[in-house]
């Protein structure tokens, strides 16, 4: 058996499901998942075997119309990881259809597309009658020439397993990129501050949509085989302090004890998790804060 082993860039509007989907094929989870939109901000890559083959997915930020300097960074983001991969999968939601956000997406794909091979997964396939998704999946390949089209649901498996090994089957031969018990190749400072980011959106999603990131800011092995991990989050505003703490500190207890048990599952080892709260005005105009989330700041202009 040859190996074979590339990068597949799943891209889509916000919320389509491609966050759900790397962990589905990963086996564990690497991205952060919740109801809101936008919540992946850096490009993820999750690491998944199937046979010989090693499927590295870039699990890029939704494709939206952006209107502040860390959209445009996000955006450039998702741009930029179907550009570097070898098959892109475009993610549409089974019950929303071809929406002007996916027409925007169709026009992209027409220069990315060049070159690759581009798949269709439709996703969400329980929310809607057959006759509706075979309608949709005309109307898009009809759109664009796709190499492959797939009826899935991310979240409950169906057409997964199919789409994980046709992606196998068409990566390029060439040696292993990561070692074969490697899931994610994003630091786990990173992957930290993103687990405590999706406890707080989750928690917060009315009172603090987007104006909040999380940054690890040390991380410290004890003797004993546990590790001290201190965090720090950032909020634009004083009130917006008050909400993250809550009342008596209830709320970042609670938000602090959910971030630290997954991360205990994830690591498979106790881990000691301190948040602080600081209150920085402009760290959507910093150039480190885009850094720590493995963005470029240039691509925010």
């Amino acid at each position: 058996m040859t190996q074979r082993a590339g990068f597949v860039a799943l891209i889509g509007e916000p919320n389509a499901g491609k966050s759900t989907l790397t962990n589905a094929m990963v086996g564990a989870k690497v991205s952060i998942v919740t109801h809101k939109v936008q919540t992946t901000r850096a490009r993820i890559r999750g690491v998944a075997m199937e046979g010989e083959a090693q499927i590295v997915f870039v699990d890029t930020p939704g494709l939206f119309q952006p209107r502040r300097r860390l959209d445009r960074a996000m955006v450039a983001a998702a741009w930029g990881g179907a550009a570097d991969a070898d098959i892109v999968v475009l993610m549409v939601e089974a019950h929303r259809g071809v929406t002007p956000g996916v027409e925007r997406i169709l026009e992209g794909l027409a220069d990315i597309g060049k070159g690759r091979k581009v798949a269709l997964a439709i996703n969400k396939i329980d929310r809607v009658k057959a006759e509706v998704l075979l309608a949709l999946s005309k109307d898009l390949n009809e759109r664009y020439p796709f190499a492959e089209t797939f009826m899935i649901s991310a979240e409950k498996g169906y057409g997964v397993a199919a789409l994980k090994r046709w992606l196998a089957g068409q990566l390029p031969e060439h040696p292993w990129l990561y070692p074969e018990d490697q899931i994610a190749d994003l630091p786990m400072r990173m992957i930290a501050a993103e687990m405590t980011r999706e406890k707080l959106t989750l928690r917060l999603h009315q009172e603090l949509p987007y104006q909040l990131t999380v940054e690890t800011e040390n991380w410290e092995e004890r003797k004993d085989g546990s590790a001290r991990i201190d965090q720090v989050v950032y909020v634009m505003r004083d009130g917006h302090k008050g909400i993250v703490l809550g009342h008596k500190g209830e709320t970042i207890k609670a938000i602090s004890k959910a971030a630290r048990e997954e991360l205990e599952e994830f690591l498979g080892r106790k881990v000691h998790l301190f948040l602080q709260v600081k209150v920085r005005p402009n760290w959507l105009e910093e150039a480190e804060r885009y850094s720590e989330m493995g963005l470029e700041f240039k691509d925010g202009n």
